[in-house]
């Protein structure tokens, strides 16, 4: 989990490795997990894309419509972060010893 959500900064709050839920804040806290979930399959999407325009296997108009559907994407991504007042670091998933998810 994002460590904002471990911490309690954005709406679950750890109490001797046990996650609680704060009900003033679960909206947030919920909103920072979908959102890392959405940012981590738009940028899988993005990276699967690239491979396949990269192989010559879209016509030029797919790799337009593509192109057209990932920038909305973030568009969207970036005003859902407004509206619920995160940023980059607060999708940033910490992994322990793999590292950071994103």
């Amino acid at each position: 989990m994002p460590q904002s959500l471990i911490d309690g900064s954005k709406g679950l709050q750890s109490n001797n490795g046990r996650i609680n839920l704060d009900p003033d804040r679960a909206e947030q806290g919920l909103a920072q997990l979908v959102l890392t979930v959405i940012e981590l399959l738009r940028q899988l999407v993005e990276r699967h894309a690239i491979r396949r325009v990269d192989g010559g296997t879209l016509t030029e108009e797919q790799i337009e419509q593509l192109g057209v559907a990932l920038a909305n994407l973030e568009i969207k991504m970036d005003e859902m972060k407004e509206i619920f007042e995160l940023d980059e670091n607060d999708l940033n998933i910490d992994l322990g010893p793999l590292g950071n998810l994103i």
